[in-house]
């Protein structure tokens, strides 16, 4: 992990901005999730990427009644025989 060089402080609701030069190099903009991850004693922001709900892949997601799921798990789910 590379520090950026860049020290903000908390306001009084938790919030931090972050600055317009790492939203731009990173492609973040207003409106897209951010994951928050926590590893260790260090604070981790992420661009969320959504990963599927059997393998956690994150490779051809799609999204399916509230959940993700990748493109092998559902040729994988098509294959099984509904038994009535």
């Amino acid at each position: 992990m590379k520090p950026a060089g860049v020290v903000r402080k908390v306001d009084q609701l938790g919030r931090i901005v972050l600055p317009k030069s790492l939203r731009k190099r990173y492609q973040m903009n207003e409106g897209d999730p951010v994951e928050i991850l926590v590893q260790g004693d260090h604070i981790i922001l992420e661009r969320y990427r959504p990963k599927c709900v059997f393998c956690g892949s994150m490779e051809e997601v799609k999204e399916f009644k509230d959940r993700y799921i990748c493109g092998e798990c559902m040729e994988e789910m098509s294959g099984l025989a509904v038994h009535r």
